[in-house]
């Protein structure tokens, strides 16, 4: 009986060190910054490992008064590609922790 009782302090202290760097690579992420674009570079838009946007950058010559729509895709394409490179960045990083642990709703 006693043995069972070491392996599962063994297990838990796994757990705890795991989650410590689960932390770690969290906050790493948060301090990344990705970039999406669109139409060919006229519009990034720079956005944090946290989803948080941080910059837009539009470069003059796609401005038009007269297709505000086309710069309003663009600033949206340039979005959702920043936010797609992020939650790839997110699986690569954290997917290292669930490997081998097939811990039914972690993620």
């Amino acid at each position: 009986m006693m043995r069972g009782m070491g392996n599962m302090q063994n297990m838990m202290k796994q757990m705890q060190k795991m989650q410590k760097k689960m932390q770690q690579a969290q906050e790493e992420l948060g301090e990344k910054r990705v970039e999406g674009t669109a139409g060919g570079g006229m519009v990034k838009v720079v956005v944090s490992g946290h989803k948080e946007v941080l910059d837009v950058i539009i470069k003059e010559e796609v401005v038009d008064p007269e297709d505000v729509e086309m710069l309003q895709d663009l600033v949206l394409a340039a979005t959702n590609d920043a936010l797609k490179k992020v939650d790839e960045l997110t699986n690569e990083t954290m997917g290292q922790f669930t490997k081998g642990l097939n811990i039914p709703g972690l993620f």
